[in-house]
């Protein structure tokens, strides 16, 4: 099940949960102060990249010629 980040529009804390996808969202509660004024955040994501010979995201090509 995917984790979906909420913000209370009454008292400002942020929050996760585990819900189905299918799940009504609108009707998300506040764990701190119990509101159901409630918008769902836009979630970043990261990709981590091994050391050991894999990708890299800070790699950048020297400008040498392709053989």
């Amino acid at each position: 099940m995917p984790i979906y980040e909420f913000k209370c529009k009454e008292c400002g804390h942020e929050f996760e949960l585990i819900m189905r996808a299918s799940a009504n969202k609108d009707e998300v509660t506040c764990p701190k102060c119990h509101a159901k004024n409630t918008e769902r955040l836009m979630s970043a994501f990261s990709a981590g990249t091994s050391s050991s010979g894999g990708f890299s995201a800070s790699s950048s090509c020297g400008g040498g010629a392709f053989t």
